[in-house]
C-alpha cells in the first residue's frame, strides 16, 4: 500500500482532474476468520479500457477484459499481491493480512467471474493471527511447487507457507538484506525461481529506493547465488508486484500517484537472465496508463500463457478498503512474443 492512497480518494480524485482531494480515513476490516470461509464475489464487467473509447490495442498490449469486483465480505478489498497458475486458480493476498484462493473464471481468455471463493487470516508459526501481532501488511505473494511465500512491508519479513495455505501455519524466512528498506517503502514484488542459474531463489523488488528518486532495489533471497541488484528508476514509477512469465521474462507492474493527477499505471518486462548480483537492469516498457484508463491502485499481477500462446498479463487493484476506489480486475495479451 502506497503512502496517502489510503486518505484520498484517488479514483474520484483522478476523474474530477484532481480538483477535489477527499481527506477520509478507512480502516481495515478486524475478526479475520482462521479457518477458510467461503464467500460471494460478484463481478461486473468492464467493457472499455479507455473511457469512452471501443480501442482494444495499445501498443504491444491487447485488452482482453476486466472486472470489477464486490463481496458482502467484510474482508474482501485491499488485494495487494496476486499469483494466478495455468488453470486460472489464483491466490491472493490483502494488506489487512488475509488469503484469498479461488479460480478465475474465463470465456476465450477473457474474464467473466472468481468461483470457489474462500478467505482466511495468515496464521505466524503457533497458529495465531498474523494481523494481531503488527503484520498485516502483506504486500506480495510468490508460488513455488511445494510453498507460497509472502512478503510483508512494513514489518520487512518474508513468510514461508504450505502450498494450500489457508488455514495453516506460517514460517519465517531468513532474509536480512531486505530489514534496511523503509518501514512503508518494502517489498512490494516477490517472484520464485523454479528453474536456471538461481533455481530455488526468491526474486524480490522494493517499492523504492532509499530516495525516491534511486533505482528500484532488487534482492536474490536463498538459492545458488544470493545477492543484491536494481531495476533502473523509470520517470516516477514504484514498483507494486513482479511476476516470471512463462516465456521466461519477469513482468513488473508500477504505480505512480499525485493529488492532482490520480494514479497512474506501467508494465515493464526484462529477461530472467539478466537478475544477477550486482546487474542494473532497465528492461521495456511495455504501457503507461493514466486515469482516463479503467485503472485504480494496481498492485496485483499474474502471468500465464494462453492456449493460443499469448502471454497473458492479470493485473488487480488495491481499493484501501475504501469506497472511493474499486477492486478491478484487468486482463491483456502481449503481442510479437
Amino acid at each position: 500500500m502506497k503512502r496517502g492512497l489510503r486518505a484520498v480518494g484517488i479514483v474520484a480524485a483522478g476523474v474530477l482532474g484532481g480538483a477535489l482531494l477527499f481527506n477520509l480515513a478507512f480502516s481495515k476490516p478486524g475478526a479475520l476468520p482462521p479457518e477458510p470461509v467461503a464467500i460471494t464475489v460478484t463481478a461486473q464487467p468492464v467493457a472499455t479500457f479507455k473511457r469512452g473509447d471501443e480501442l482494444t490495442q495499445f501498443g504491444p498490449l491487447r485488452f482482453v477484459g476486466g472486472l470489477v469486483l464486490t463481496s458482502p465480505f467484510p474482508g474482501f478489498g485491499g488485494i495487494s499481491g496476486f499469483a494466478l497458475e495455468q488453470d486460472e486458480h489464483f491466490l491472493a493476498i490483502t494488506d489487512a493480512g488475509l488469503f484469498l484462493s479461488g479460480r478465475l473464471v474465463t470465456e476465450n481468455d477473457r474474464p467473466t467471474g472468481l468461483a470457489d471463493v474462500k478467505a482466511a487470516a495468515l496464521l505466524d508459526a503457533e497458529g495465531r493471527v498474523q494481523a494481531d501481532n503488527d503484520r498485516e501488511d502483506v504486500e506480495s505473494v510468490a508460488l513455488a511447487p511445494d510453498a507460497a511465500y509472502v512478503a510483508m512491508e512494513t514489518i520487512n519479513e518474508i513468510w514461508r507457507y504450505p502450498r494450500d495455505p489457508l488455514g495453516k501455519r506460517g514460517t519465517l524466512v531468513p532474509a536480512p538484506a531486505i530489514k534496511n528498506l523503509r518501514r512503508n517503502t518494502g517489498l512490494e514484488s516477490l517472484a520464485f525461481m523454479p528453474s536456471g542459474p538461481l533455481k530455488g531463489a526468491l526474486i524480490a523488488i522494493g517499492e523504492e529506493g532509499a530516495k525516491k528518486a534511486d533505482d528500484l532495489p532488487g534482492f536474490i533471497i536463498g538459492g545458488p547465488a544470493p545477492g543484491g541488484f536494481t531495476v533502473t528508476k523509470s520517470g516516477p514509477f514504484d514498483a507494486t508486484d513482479l511476476a516470471l512469465g512463462p516465456d521466461g521474462n519477469f513482468y513488473l507492474l508500477e504505480r505512480h500517484y499525485s493529488p492532482l493527477e490520480g494514479v497512474n499505471m506501467q508494465l515493464r518486462r526484462f529477461p530472467a537472465s539478466e537478475v544477477k548480483p550486482g546487474a542494473r537492469i532497465t528492461g521495456e516498457v511495455l504501457g503507461r496508463f493514466d486515469m482516463s484508463h479503467e485503472i485504480d491502485n494496481m498492485e496485483g499481477l499474474g502471468v500465464t500463457r494462453s492456449a493460443a500462446g499469448e502471454i497473458l498479463l492479470t493485473l488487480i487493484s488495491d481499493d484501501n478498503f475504501s469506497p472511493l476506489q474499486r477492486t478491478i480486475l484487468l486482463r491483456f495479451a502481449v503481442s510479437g512474443d
